[in-house]
């Protein structure tokens, strides 16, 4: 099941919009430059910003997510062509060679269930190259970032092209350890409809990371901070060791 904001078409086709400061990918673009990453795997890639992005610099880039309309809309932007989009997981990913895996905002968390978690660090270990890397982020749940979804501090009504004026807002659901639900609203002004995204996100300890990151053969270079939230992520720095 893929959450409706990025499953719905009328939602997936402005997921964009409601969210356009992508600066949280800068520090990614970094990492792929820094490791000299020529064939990158985005796993979540959503509407395709971060694997864009990558085609821009001239990697070969391969796409993956479970939602067709997001996938849809990934495929519609001008340069898609550079890219190859997949819609699925990390658990049926066809055979590849890529020397850098990532799963950038909420991806990595959004994988609640823990058997698809670790298929999907599996999925990704094997589609790596020897020495190749997996990066991901996960918030720290010291930071308790649930606390802050509610409806005032994220209401905002954004004017959208060919669409009109759309409110949107966030609102905590539920805190069942380790996993947190929230809801996103929107109302579109043009006609009223009113939809509705449920997420999931599961809060892993840093420990716990690791460990399932060894479970699996990674060996943790780093774990770094996220620029754009200091003190408040994990940025994981994982490689398939170069002597298999």
């Amino acid at each position: 099941m893929t959450d409706e904001c990025f499953g719905h078409p009328r939602l997936a086709a402005i997921y964009d919009h409601l969210d356009p400061d992508r600066s949280d990918l800068d520090a990614y673009v970094r990492m792929a430059e820094e490791f000299r990453a020529h064939r990158a795997l985005d796993i979540g890639c959503g509407t395709g910003v971060f694997g864009l992005l990558l085609a821009d610099r001239g990697i070969e880039v391969i796409g993956i997510d479970p939602a067709q309309a997001s996938i849809d809309v990934a495929r519609a932007k001008p340069g898609s062509e550079r890219a190859r989009w997949i819609c699925g997981d990390a658990r049926t990913l066809p055979a590849l060679r890529v020397d850098l895996a990532t799963m950038t905002a909420n991806v990595a968390q959004a994988i609640v269930d823990p058997q698809i978690w670790q298929k999907t660090l599996q999925g990704a270990y094997e589609a790596l190259v020897p020495g190749g890397r997996l990066v991901f982020e996960t918030r720290d749940p010291a930071r308790r970032a649930w606390e802050e979804w509610n409806r005032e501090s994220s209401y905002s009504v954004t004017e959208i092209p060919n669409v009109g004026a759309v409110e949107s807002w966030v609102q905590l659901i539920d805190v069942s350890w380790p996993l947190v639900t929230f809801r996103w609203t929107y109302v579109f002004a043009a006609d009223g409809q009113i939809l509705t995204s449920d997420s999931t996100l599961r809060f892993r300890e840093r420990q716990e990371v690791e460990r399932d990151l060894a479970t699996h053969g990674y060996v943790v270079e780093e774990v770094r901070e996220a620029p754009d939230g200091p003190g408040r992520e994990f940025v994981f720095v994982a490689r398939r060791p170069s002597f298999q």
